[in-house]
C-alpha cells in the first residue's frame, strides 16, 4: 500500500493506491465479495470537523449512487453515496461516539459501511488512484 500526497485547492490530501474512488469522493475497498466504504481524505478536509454521522441499518438494501449515510460537520452536511448496489452487512458504530474518526483516519478507522455487493462488476466503473488524482487536479487546479 502506498499513499500519495496531492495538492488540491491549497490542501495536501492523501490518496491510497489500493482503493477505488467515486466521482463524489467516496472510496471502496474489495473484501471477498464485500465492499468497505468511506469518504476520501479530500472529502473529509473539505467538510472540516465531522461532528455527527447518520448510519444505515445492517440489512438495508442500497443502490449504486444512492445515499448510504450522512455526515454532519460544523461547516455542512454531506451525503455519502454507495459505490455498489447490495446489502449493508456492517456499519461503523464507533462513529456514533467518535465521528471525528472520519477526519483523523478516513482510510482506516473512519470507514463508514460494508456492503455485500449484488454485482461486483459495478466496481469496474470506479476510478483507480491515478484517475482520482487526475479528477482532483482538474477540479482544484492542484499539482
Amino acid at each position: 500500500m502506498a499513499r500519495y500526497k496531492v495538492e488540491v485547492k491549497g490542501l495536501t490530501v492523501e490518496v491510497d493506491d489500493e482503493l477505488l474512488y467515486t466521482e463524489t469522493d467516496e472510496w471502496a475497498r474489495r473484501e471477498d465479495g464485500r465492499v468497505r466504504v468511506g469518504v476520501t481524505d479530500y472529502a473529509q478536509k473539505m467538510l472540516k470537523d465531522v461532528v455527527g454521522v447518520d448510519l444505515p441499518e445492517v440489512g438495508d438494501e442500497v443502490e449504486k449512487g444512492g445515499v448510504v449515510a450522512t455526515l454532519e460537520s460544523i461547516k455542512a452536511t454531506a451525503e455519502v453515496y454507495a459505490p455498489v448496489s447490495g446489502r449493508v452487512v456492517e456499519v461503523n458504530e464507533r462513529l456514533l461516539e467518535e465521528p471525528e474518526l472520519v477526519n483523523k483516519d478516513p482510510y482506516g478507522d473512519g470507514w463508514i459501511v460494508v456492503i455485500e455487493a449484488r454485482d461486483e462488476s459495478e466496481l469496474e466503473g470506479l476510478l483507480d488512484h491515478k484517475a482520482y488524482v487526475e479528477k482532483l487536479r482538474r477540479e482544484g487546479g492542484g499539482h
